[in-house]
């Protein structure tokens, strides 16, 4: 398990030359990383980078091979997978998945489901819902701890473009008024670039770190990325004279449109 004893006081948790080797496998390498009050940290990488296995270890679910994971005495985290394998035959509504093995009243669920703009399915199947709306419920499970931290694993997947913005800013709207910390693991910067305080981009080692204009220009994750640098400079703008609903449809105000730009992230 992570040392209950940070360095940092302003860290929520951090890591010092962490590296984990599986399977005869080096997947981390050295990694120096933290997460403050407040902040909005995300991490990407291409596939098979370590992502999903940072995590793991910061969650204490796998040991590092050498290096700390210190953490504030007394963190709470809640912690949102990449993803939830549901029995189809089990009958649940979208009340009693947010609720099951988490705990928490009424009172606070419905709170977390308001929050996260889902009480209006609560007796919806669970099975049924939109990957936006699951996605939202599945972050409305995390928040039931209260979390001073709270860590995100991929949590736009099967949403689609403009859900993905959305949820974005519902994160930082979250942060904002909770004043939790979140740590983010992304595949694509352009989709995080209005949504995150910082980004550290690994492949297997930390390859570089920074607000994440000044990481998207970087040489390492120019040469890293290639291809997709041009779509990460060309900013998803998202026009706010609209809105999205939880199942994906546009309401437009005033009569305006709207426009995506950067869309084609592969």
């Amino acid at each position: 398990m992570p040392d209950s004893l940070s360095t940092d006081t302003n860290a929520l948790i951090s890591t010092i030359g962490l590296s984990v080797r599986l399977d005869g496998r080096d997947i981390l390498n050295g990694i120096d990383l933290s997460i403050g009050e407040k902040e909005i940290v995300t991490v990407i990488g291409p596939n098979g980078a370590g992502k999903s296995t940072l995590i793991k270890t910061l969650l204490g679910l796998v040991s590092p091979t050498s290096g700390n994971v210190l953490r504030r005495p007394g963190l709470t985290v809640g912690y949102m997978p990449q993803s939830l394998s549901l029995n189809r035959n089990m009958p649940m509504s979208v009340r009693r998945f947010v609720g099951m093995s988490v705990g928490g009243g009424h009172g606070q669920r419905q709170a977390v489901l308001e929050e996260t703009g889902v009480a209006h399915i609560v007796d919806s199947s669970i099975h049924d819902v939109s990957g936006g709306e699951f996605q939202r419920a599945m972050l409305a499970r995390a928040l039931l701890r209260n979390p001073d931290l709270l860590v995100l694993d991929e949590p736009a997947q099967a949403v689609d473009i403009s859900g993905q913005a959305e949820l974005y800013r519902l994160i930082e709207k979250i942060r904002n008024q909770r004043g939790c910390g979140v740590l983010m693991v992304s595949h694509d910067l352009h989709l995080v670039m209005g949504a995150t305080d910082r980004v550290v981009c690994i492949n297997n080692h930390l390859c570089c770190a920074g607000h994440p204009e000044a990481v998207s220009r970087d040489p390492s994750y120019m040469a890293l990325f290639g291809d997709q640098v041009a779509a990460t400079l060309a900013l998803y703008h998202h026009d706010h004279d609209h809105t999205h609903t939880v199942d994906g449809h546009v309401v437009h105000h005033h009569g305006s449109h709207h426009e995506h730009e950067g869309h084609d992230h592969g």
